[in-house]
């Protein structure tokens, strides 16, 4: 079997939205029967959080959704700029500070919302518990879109469905 394909989801402080991707990335792995042919994970782009878990309102909303798993902050490395296949980001910001710090993720570092012809997903850090649902929506159909790009299901999920 090939290596798996690498997917890194990356926001500022790794606290909100890229747990949020990663967690949703992971349902729709699961979901599809895919988890044999990904390999996800988080970053942020800052060391504020480092070490914390997720926020409790991103928490919240993958539980009610089914998408929670155990998350630690951290923080983007050049191996993770080497070991990725792909880098999606949420916002320009995010992308911008990626290109600076690791000029080598050209050509694998991209907006997430690309999938979807574009735009930002919006930092619901000082947003309240329904800023973190609309992000959830936002980020499941951006990455439904980019599992029917970059994945396909195999043939017992298909059974299954």
């Amino acid at each position: 079997m090939d290596r798996p394909v690498r997917v890194l989801f990356v926001c500022l402080g790794n606290i909100c939205r890229s747990p949020m991707a990663e967690g949703i990335f992971r349902k729709l792995l699961k979901e599809r029967g895919l988890e044999d042919r990904f390999e996800v994970d988080s970053a942020g782009t800052g060391a504020w959080h480092v070490g914390e878990p997720m926020d409790p309102r991103a928490r919240r909303v993958l539980e009610e959704e089914g998408a929670y798993f155990p998350h630690v902050a951290r923080r983007l490395t050049r191996e993770d700029v080497l070991a990725y296949d792909h880098i999606l980001v949420m916002d320009r910001e995010n992308l911008e500070e990626v290109l600076r710090r690791f000029p080598e993720a050209r050509g694998k570092v991209r907006l997430v919302l690309e999938e979807l012809g574009g735009g930002e997903v919006q930092d619901p850090y000082y947003g309240d518990l329904e800023d973190f649902r609309e992000v959830y929506w936002t980020l499941e159909a951006a990455l439904q879109a980019f599992l029917d790009r970059h994945g396909s299901p195999s043939p017992a999920a298909e059974g299954r469905a």
